[in-house]
């Protein structure tokens, strides 16, 4: 090996080694996995954690993120031994971390690492991180954001540059993504991305009211629609054919209560009766998702549900039914392992809450 490609392969895993750490601060589980090989392994021995591929890494980076509060890594480089389309090598970090649930600390860790070349460039083949000191002792800090939390608004569309940032993740994830201008747009798409004639449930969403989408397939004649049967039937007696007509449609049309940058569609409930068709039990999906419900994360998205769209989903049961609403059910979408079922339009105006 040449002197040049020894310290370009040094370069290499180095920048490999950066990128791990501004994944996973930047929370950005899909790219976080592809830094791995198809069969590589992260091992966390103290949790314990054993990820093998890259699935189970992108999976394993979802629940454990899933339960941060904040979390800040410092790495350092170590010692990187090639061997050919091989290597070695070690990484010093620095971590502190605060979960939902109160626990907190600070401590000092090693990563022991192997990498192989790949066509993609150097790649990990085994992570291995081993921790050396640990401090559970209270943090004084906190996340800026946490302070800044009031000012933040749900109800805003955020810039072109998030939404593409969101639409990559999806696509990631395996979701179709397309991104429109508005619901009128939105409202077009649909009949093209709809056939005429098949099943379609529309969930009790005021993207697709406001939209006009929900009347164009529950009065047009257009689909067999699945709401205008619903209403015809008794909830008691015929509660088994409701539970079926709302659990396997052809196609489900639906908004969802917040979807992350980082690739996760979120729907709240409160008797959970159309959550089964969106998580898989209709053959096709469509979302409509306005600019607006576009957030950083898991937990940004439930402040969103609960600070912001309980609020007026309450204000609208209380007109209609005479109740509160309420979050009894969640649904979290974080990839869809069938290719081709869920397409999500996101729009770059604001629509419904």
């Amino acid at each position: 090996m040449s002197d040049f490609q020894a310290i370009a392969d040094r370069v290499e895993i180095e920048a490999l080694r950066g990128e791990f750490t501004d994944a996973v601060m930047m929370r950005d589980r899909p790219r976080l996995a592809s830094l791995f090989t198809e069969d590589g392994v992260l091992r966390m021995p103290h949790i314990p954690v054993e990820q093998i591929g890259r699935d189970e890494i992108l999976a394993g980076g979802e629940l454990l993120q899933s339960q941060w509060d904040f979390f800040v890594q410092n790495t350092h480089p170590g010692s990187i031994r090639l061997d050919g389309d091989t290597a070695a090598g070690r990484a010093h970090v620095q971590e502190l971390a605060r979960t939902l649930d109160g626990r907190e600390g600070m401590n000092f860790a090693v990563y022991h690492d192997r990498y192989r070349r790949t066509e993609e460039g150097w790649k990990f083949a085994e992570r291995v991180y081993e921790v050396r000191y640990l401090d559970t002792s209270p943090l004084a800090g906190s996340a800026p954001r946490a302070a800044e939390a009031p000012a933040v608004s749900f109800a805003d569309p955020v810039s072109d540059e998030r939404l593409e940032r969101t639409a990559d993740a999806l696509r990631a994830h395996g979701f179709a993504v397309e991104i429109l201008d508005d619901a009128a747009e939105a409202r077009v798409r649909v009949k093209d991305l709809i056939p005429e004639g098949v099943s379609v449930l529309t969930g009790a969403s005021e993207t697709l009211r406001l939209s006009g989408i929900d009347e164009d397939i529950n009065a047009s004649g257009r689909y067999d629609a699945v709401k205008p049967i619903l209403f015809t039937l008794d909830r008691v007696t015929e509660a088994d054919a409701f539970r079926r007509l709302l659990a396997s449609p052809d196609y489900v049309v639906n908004s969802v209560a917040a979807v992350t940058e980082t690739g996760s569609l979120v729907l709240a409930s409160g008797s959970g009766s159309q959550l089964p068709a969106n998580a898989g039990g209709a053959a096709h999906a469509v979302w409509i998702v306005g600019a607006q419900k576009v957030v950083p994360d898991l937990t940004t998205a439930l402040r969103r549900i609960e600070e912001h769209a309980l609020p007026l989903e309450t204000v609208r049961a209380r007109a209609a039914y005479g109740v509160d609403s309420a979050v009894n059910r969640l649904l979290v979408l974080n990839a869809e392992p069938r290719p081709g079922r869920g397409t999500v339009l996101l729009l770059r105006e604001a629509i419904g809450y």
